[in-house]
């Protein structure tokens, strides 16, 4: 059975050789404003459970480059998910983790430059680090959302059961993180 790819294959505008597809947030960045009730990281959050058993994923479009990222970093959310016992604690460390200093492609620490583009210029450079920020932000968010119960405020055990597991053997922090 082949992975999930993105279903936005006709992205706006590019960074390097990534989507900047619309989001629905409410964070400042340069991502446009989306209206729909369906949007990149709805997606991603969606075919995480799938995707995340694959040890390869064969690029079709920009969109499954956005889509592998947020994949990355909701495996890194789930880690820090791991050792909190509530959804306000959550939230706290969801918010750390997506303001924290991160690589972007090209530079030495960023794990997928084999299928990323470096920046062509520091404006582009700077809007793929905000863009990439306001993702992490809103899938802090989301899968505080996800995560924990609402009735019993603590966490899925059916979600903290894949942050060990790697996708594409990958991770975007470091070793011994």
């Amino acid at each position: 059975m082949p992975a999930y790819h993105s279903k936005f294959t006709n992205p706006p505008k590019l960074v390097g050789n990534m989507a900047l597809l619309p989001l629905r947030t409410s964070y400042k960045g340069p991502a446009p404003k989306d209206t729909t009730d369906f949007d990149i990281i709805d997606e991603a959050i969606y075919y995480f459970k799938a995707n995340i058993f694959f040890r390869t994923y064969e690029i079709k479009s920009e969109a499954d480059r956005t889509l592998i990222y947020i994949t990355l970093y909701i495996s890194e959310c789930l880690k820090k998910l791991q050792k909190c016992s509530s959804k306000n604690n959550g939230t706290k460390e969801m918010y750390t983790l997506g303001i924290a200093n991160f690589p972007i492609p090209g530079e030495n620490r960023f794990p997928l430059n084999a299928m990323f583009i470096k920046p062509a210029g520091r404006a582009e450079e700077d809007t793929m680090r905000a863009y990439l920020q306001q993702i992490r932000q809103e899938v802090g968010v989301r899968m505080c959302e996800k995560v924990f119960d609402p009735a019993t405020d603590k966490p899925s055990k059916w979600w903290l059961c894949f942050a060990k597991r790697k996708f594409m053997d990958k991770s975007l922090s470091a070793p011994g993180q």
